[in-house]
This record gives C-alpha cells, structure tokens and sequence, in this order.
C-alpha cells in the first residue's frame, strides 16, 4: 500500500505537511533562517516513535483489562554532531503510574509487543540505529 504525503514551502525555512487530512507547519529555528513557527523534522521522528508504540501499548494494555489511569511515552536521542547530523540511538520510555496496580510482567509483554511485532516505525529505525527501552513507574 503505498502513503503519500504533500509538503508545501510556505515561505523563508516553514513548509506545511498534510498528513491524513491533518496540517502540521514545520519551521527552522531563527538562527538559520526561520521563523520557529513550528517543530523541527528530527524531533517530529521521535514523536512518531513515540505515538506509534504508544498506541499499541494502550491497545494490548486495554485488550489485557489492566487498569491504566496515566501513560506517558517519551523518546530520546542521541544527535551527532558532524553533518549529515543524525539520531545515532534511540531510548523510548514508558512510564506508568505505580498506584494503578498494573502487572509488571503484562506491561512488558506489551511493550515487546510493540517493540517486536507491531510498531512499523519503531521496526524502520532499528534498521539504522539502536532502540532501547525501558518501563519506569512513577
């Protein structure tokens, strides 16, 4: 199945995406000739990382009946500095709120799940660059 998404230059270093309907304005920071009016390429990498895992976390979490109240999916990364720059690792974080009672061992499950069997983006960047995980409760 093949996905397309337009990209339009709206002036100086912004574009405009059009994702499924959805606009996202993407910009440069002032220093190199934009005008910050909205995130940077790399980081929006790290929040499809993000969304994508985090969607089937809830999902298999749901699906298990465990009583998730909070979730929280953060992802880190590791940028070189020599151009082209790039994120050299990856570290996705999965944090939970410990009073839920969730069973540790059906949260990991999910995770790996995700990290392993269903998470397109996550399985398209570990073929370039480490991704490491973990699960902390808060």
């Amino acid at each position: 199945m093949l996905q397309e998404i337009s990209c339009t230059w709206t002036g100086d270093m912004a574009f405009e995406a059009e994702v499924s309907g959805h606009k996202i304005r993407l910009d440069a920071d002032e220093s190199v000739g934009g005008k910050d009016s909205g995130p940077r390429p790399k980081p929006l990498l790290l929040a499809s990382l993000a969304g994508c895992s985090g969607m089937d976390v809830i999902s298999i979490l749901k699906k298990m009946r465990e009583p998730v109240s909070w979730f929280d999916v953060k992802v880190s990364g590791e940028l070189t500095e020599e151009h082209p720059k790039y994120y050299s690792s990856l570290k996705v974080t999965y944090e939970f709120k410990a009073s839920d009672g969730l069973k540790d061992e059906n949260v990991r499950k999910a995770v790996i799940l995700s990290q392993d069997k269903y998470c397109g983006v996550s399985a398209l960047l570990k073929k370039a660059v480490p991704v490491e995980w973990e699960v902390v409760y808060r």
